[in-house]
């Protein structure tokens, strides 16, 4: 699959106007394409934190390395969606590059492109850019003198964790400063009978896991899978308060997951970026039928235009859709 962004970013380097540097350069929210293929994989240090992108990158033979205190000569930006975790990764660029290296980042036009260069040229002065693919790349040579410091400390700080009504969450984070509106549908029709031990699959910040455990009391534990890390950490803080009835794992349930479970829910991903992936919900669906007991219950909620019907009746015995709205169903399926 072609990746325009990661093409885009690497296309000042390749036309030689930033060069790859002579010791290691950093690629925050790193993620694998073709066009990394001549990168050198022995100096570039990748930080991600969704589990999909850290695993291809490792096979690609990249090495992986959390937050660190190193100062780089070259830093890469892949930006996400979400406006403050966008500043902050390139708060945290620049204030990782050494005076005179390079921050080099790239967005689609139609994720703001334009909004992201003007971000990081409030923060070191000035850039250069080009565009291509519908994308843009765009640069900044570091110069200590220009930086503005409070701006970068308050995009730092615009990061943090934060109280969103009961729940710890973050910027990025799905759905991250409100309760989703198809996850609230789905507790409002929990059974609240449900028992024994039970899965979260997509868990986010720990919302429906969080619920399951408050308005179930025969469930003796949950195990909450999720891809991405920065969700994963705020779920184990909301979980805290009940002990080891609750675990957290950082995976890639499309991969399947380990284990016997009574019960499964799931508000199930659905897209990249902006293109609808319907595949995802699909192999949510086919990891929980392979992790329930035999007439374990599956409870999901998705958008209502998502064709999952036919992948529940073909992997469930028996598929009943509990309520439905302009925008959500709530499904039961019981395992065969």
């Amino acid at each position: 699959m072609t990746d325009p962004v990661l093409d885009t970013l690497l296309l000042p380097i390749e036309d030689g106007r930033v060069s790859w540097p002579d010791g290691p350069a950093l690629f925050l929210r790193a993620r694998y394409g073709h066009a990394l293929n001549d990168a050198p994989r022995d100096r570039l240090i990748c930080a991600q934190t969704f589990k999909p992108a850290v695993d291809t990158l490792s096979r690609a033979g990249f090495t992986l390395r959390g937050d660190d205190n190193d100062a780089y000569d070259l830093t890469l930006v892949l930006p996400q969606r979400q406006r403050d975790e966008n500043r902050a990764l390139l708060a945290r660029a620049v204030a990782s590059t050494r005076d005179g290296g390079v921050v080099l980042a790239a967005a689609s036009n139609v994720e703001g492109a334009k909004t992201l260069e003007g971000d990081l040229a409030a923060l070191t002065g000035g850039v250069d850019s080009l565009s291509k693919h519908k994308c843009r790349a765009f640069w900044s040579r570091i110069d200590a003198a220009k930086i503005d410091r409070d701006l970068l400390e308050a995009w730092i700080a615009a990061d943090a964790p934060r109280d969103i009504g009961g729940y710890m969450s973050r910027p990025g984070v799905f759905s991250w400063d409100r309760i989703d509106a198809g996850s609230k549908l789905l507790i409002e029709h929990l059974p609240h009978d449900l028992s024994g031990r039970v899965a979260d699959l997509g868990a986010g910040f720990g919302y429906l896991a969080k619920e399951v455990l408050t308005l179930c009391p025969g469930v003796t534990h949950i195990d909450l899978y999720e891809a991405e890390q920065r969700a994963l950490d705020m779920a184990r803080v909301n979980l805290e308060p009940f002990g080891d009835r609750a675990s957290g794992y950082w995976a890639d349930v499309t991969r399947g997951i380990e284990g016997e479970y009574d019960a499964i829910i799931s508000n199930p991903p659905f897209h990249t970026d902006r293109a609808d992936r319907h595949e995802l919900g699909q192999a949510f669906i086919k990891t929980a039928a392979a992790a329930l007991k035999r007439g374990g219950v599956f409870l999901m909620v998705a958008n209502r235009h998502l064709p999952y019907e036919e992948t529940l009746k073909s992997a469930f015995k028996s598929v009943t859709v509990l309520t439905e709205t302009g925008a959500y169903k709530v499904f039961w399926a019981v395992k065969k």
